[in-house]
């Protein structure tokens, strides 16, 4: 499994919004163990997904411009970006077949 690219206050942009494919944005923090526990989960669908979607974190501790930007006031918070806009939220750590349903509309 490949580690997910961490994006920052400064590549958000290039990273999420200007993006060709939809992306997952899992906003998340160090000290987080429900975000530590949807990690793998995540890692899985990017594999699973590879060239149809890209999957990214935000480390919400290192990155407050960008969580403020999006009112993330609960994590692990999983934000999908869709020709660069947030279409669709999933917040708290939940099981695989979970976020598979909340984003099919992205994963297709």
């Amino acid at each position: 499994m490949s580690e997910l690219q961490t994006v920052t206050d400064s590549s958000f942009e290039t990273a999420v919004l200007q993006n060709d494919k939809p992306v997952l944005v899992d906003f998340w923090a160090e000290w987080c163990g429900p975000c530590r526990a949807l990690s793998p989960i995540l890692e899985e669908l990017a594999n699973e997904n590879e060239g149809k979607i890209d999957v990214v974190k935000v480390n919400v501790d290192e990155n407050p411009a960008t969580a403020a930007k999006y009112g993330i006031t609960s994590i692990p918070a999983v934000y999908g970006f869709k020709g660069g806009e947030h279409v669709v939220s999933s917040i708290g750590a939940k099981p695989k077949p979970a976020l598979e349903q909340e984003f099919a509309d992205l994963l297709k």
